[in-house]
């Protein structure tokens, strides 16, 4: 059933906008899931040392942001590829 909608998707909209729109959600999913891993960690590591919160939680937010600076990338580039 997928592999039938997927393959009408692809004659229709061309196999680039197919690829770009499948790049742009596993970059979204991705990005939500390590999101998800720093903030695990940071709370397990806040829990076991409570004085060390204010320096674990900066760090937090800047891998934070540095993992939603690649899929921000990642995103561009498929835009990039769907209205090439």
């Amino acid at each position: 059933m997928l592999a039938t909608i997927l393959l009408q998707a692809a004659a229709s909209a061309g196999l680039g906008k197919l690829g770009a729109a499948i790049g742009a959600g596993i970059a979204a999913i991705g990005a939500g899931i390590g999101i998800g891993n720093i903030g695990n960690g940071a709370v397990q590591a806040i829990g076991r040392q409570p004085s060390a919160g204010s320096d674990i939680r900066t760090n937090m937010l800047i891998m934070a942001a540095l993992v939603e600076g690649v899929a921000l990338f990642a995103i561009v580039v498929c835009f990039l590829a769907l209205f090439d």
